[in-house]
């Protein structure tokens, strides 16, 4: 489980907010850890809010994820993350104004997703993800 703290970010009502690191990279994101929140992810934000690097999607059971850009403005990378927290593979999404919207699947199994704005960052095959600290 991932360890979260303080108040959710700007224009993410109910959403709690983590440090994380994939690799060397150290990342401030959103945490979407229920079904809802999942399900609603980035859906109707126009810009990540200051300070704000993504998206992190954890699942309770490692699983097959896919994921849609229906109502999403911000073209993103989704990185998955199999059950040791290792990057397995990316994906670059599109925005999709209107259905029906292409469907993008992981891999493989994963554990976590995570989404940040396309192009933003570059990870290297086989990084690790970590949770670093909770944010005040």
């Amino acid at each position: 489980m991932v360890a979260v703290a303080c108040a959710p970010p700007p224009g993410l009502d109910g959403f709690e907010t983590a440090e994380v690191e994939v690799g060397e990279s150290a990342l401030t994101v959103a945490i979407a850890e229920t079904t809802s929140q999942r399900s609603q992810g980035l859906r109707g934000v126009e810009k990540l809010p200051a300070g704000l690097d993504g998206m992190l999607f954890v699942f309770e059971e490692t699983r097959i994820a896919s994921f849609g850009m229906r109502d999403t403005s911000i073209p993103l990378d989704i990185w998955w993350f199999d059950s040791e927290g290792m990057l397995i593979d990316s994906t670059e999404m599109e925005p999709c104004p209107r259905s029906p919207c292409p469907v993008y699947p992981s891999p493989g199994e994963v554990a976590w997703a995570l989404e940040t704005p396309m192009g933003q960052e570059e990870f290297v095959s086989g990084a690790v993800l970590t949770v670093a600290h909770g944010q005040d």
